[in-house]
């Protein structure tokens, strides 16, 4: 368990600079370059990330369990995660009209991720990955919309066709990962 812990606090707190620390975080890219801030960036998200993974594997062992989980959140946790995967793939398609409206579709779609596993899920473990991940979803979202309301920003609107073509890819990359995926990755298959 504390393998998770320092992973997420590695993680999450690395991702979270731009929140808490925005003037540190631009002298430190100015004292070291963008080229060196981005490898440690990087150099250290893998490490938490690394540790996350294998401190939660390392829960799954030992699992202590919170509560019985509510029949059919299984099936809701599944529609959910479909709303994220489409949620991530607008944060990549240009000219959609999600990423138009919503303005951080990935944030959104990691929001709404966390909240269904934590629907499904029922252990200590899951509610520190995943409540950590919502936790984390809700400040930055709150922090990057106050952000462009403070720059003027004005997102373009998107088209109908590159719409569909968002909600086309993130259905598909869904049911990839919800059918084969899920099960090879994590050892279990959620639908």
């Amino acid at each position: 368990m504390l393998e998770l812990i320092a992973g997420l606090l590695i993680f999450l707190g690395l991702h979270s600079v731009r929140v808490f620390a925005d003037d540190w975080r631009s002298r430190q890219i100015a004292n070291l370059g963008d080229k060196a801030w981005k490898l440690s960036y990087s150099a250290l998200s893998l490490l938490g990330f690394g540790l996350i993974i294998y401190g939660y594997g390392q829960a799954r062992m030992a699992q202590v369990i919170l509560w019985q989980p509510l029949p059919g959140m299984s099936h809701l946790a599944a529609l959910l995660t479909l709303l994220a995967f489409i949620l991530l793939v607008a944060a990549y398609v240009p000219g959609n009209q999600i990423k138009a409206r919503l303005g951080h579709p990935m944030l959104l779609g990691t929001k709404t991720w966390a909240l269904a596993h934590l629907l499904a899920n029922n252990t200590l473990a899951d509610v520190l990955l995943f409540g950590g991940f919502l936790v984390w979803a809700i400040l930055c979202f709150r922090s990057s919309r106050q952000r462009d309301a403070a720059a003027g920003l004005v997102r373009p609107g998107g088209s109908a066709a590159m719409t569909s073509l968002t909600i086309a890819i993130g259905t598909l990359a869904w049911a990839g990962f919800a059918f084969w995926a899920h099960q090879w990755l994590m050892g279990v298959r959620p639908l």
